[in-house]
């Protein structure tokens, strides 16, 4: 049988014989095709690992989260985003570019042993791949480092579409987010594409909970313990299953004295929120205590034009 580098010249004679034929049928074209199915199968069992490895970890996320005690625990949960849909989410992601890979590379070993049963030399092909590699290598090191980054953000869930956060330049909300870049859309409303390689640190204001912190100036004047009375008993009718129910993990609580000068006595209000919901709760908590300290007539500090202070009827 002829050797298989000679098998392609063979090919492209005028004639040949019965037994060179059937030798050269035997040799490339049953390779070829024994080549491709291999890399077909291979392909397949390496996917359904990734696949199965999945839904392994998908089960075994879904029993931890069962395992989390009471309503605050599950609420923080979610908004860690170790919830079952961002988790997913995330999981389907990674399989995904698991598969993408698994795919690149299985396709480029079969492509090379079909060129090496054609009878075509790998040496000159590889040489000049590689040194076209390393060309493209320099050229390409940014994009090489926002892929890397951008798989290691999918991994350990740095952030995802709905998470606001602040990356140093920019905070806003994430729209999207791909291997390359993240897409965030400021208080503005502009449209911000930061590179993942560029990400330096980042500051999710979105996962786990946030403090809602109501600071209440009072003048200096009046009676502390008076004002702290009032502002108690507007946190004690405060109701976090009513109209902010899911969206306070703890209920507000006076912290007490704050901060004090001449002028002024701040009292510091402080609430344990689901991320992102304590600007509601503090909007909310400023008003109520407002009208109850207007009502009990206690006043608070004022600036004047030349940038004095004293106390006023608030």
């Amino acid at each position: 049988m002829p050797a298989a580098h000679s098998l392609l010249p063979a090919l492209l004679r005028p004639a040949l014989s019965g037994s060179e034929l059937l030798d050269w049928f035997i040799g490339a074209p049953a390779g070829i095709v024994l080549t491709i199915a291999v890399a077909i199968v291979v392909r397949f069992l390496l996917c359904k690992a990734i696949g199965a490895s999945v839904k392994a970890a998908e089960n075994r996320h879904n029993s931890n989260l069962a395992g989390l005690p009471g309503r605050a625990g599950r609420a923080i949960a979610g908004a860690a985003g170790i919830d079952r849909e961002r988790y997913i989410q995330r999981t389907l992601t990674m399989a995904s570019v698991l598969n993408s890979v698994v795919t690149a590379t299985v396709g480029g070993i079969a492509t090379l042993t079909i060129l090496d049963l054609l009878g075509i030399p790998l040496a000159p092909l590889l040489a000049s791949a590689g040194v076209g590699g390393v060309a493209l290598g320099f050229g390409a090191q940014s994009l090489v480092k926002d892929f890397l980054s951008g798989v290691f953000m999918i991994l350990e869930d740095q952030y995802g579409v709905g998470d606001v956060i602040d990356v140093g330049t920019v905070t806003g909300t994430v729209e999207d987010v791909s291997l390359r870049v993240t897409r965030l859309r400021d208080a503005a409303g502009v449209a911000w594409y930061v590179r993942n390689g560029e990400i330096v640190r980042v500051g999710n204001k979105s996962q786990g909970w946030s403090t809602a912190n109501v600071e209440i100036p009072v003048s200096y004047e009046e009676s502390i313990d008076k004002a702290l009375g009032i502002v108690r008993g507007v946190v004690d009718e405060f109701d976090p299953e009513g109209e902010f129910k899911g969206k306070v993990l703890e209920p507000p609580a006076v912290v007490g004295v704050d901060a004090m000068n001449g002028t002024t006595v701040t009292i510091l209000v402080s609430a344990k929120c689901v991320a992102n919901e304590n600007w509601g709760v503090q909007r909310d908590l400023r008003q109520r205590i407002k009208s109850a300290l207007d009502e009990a007539g206690v006043r608070a500090p004022t600036v004047q034009a030349g940038g004095a202070t004293q106390g006023a009827t608030s």
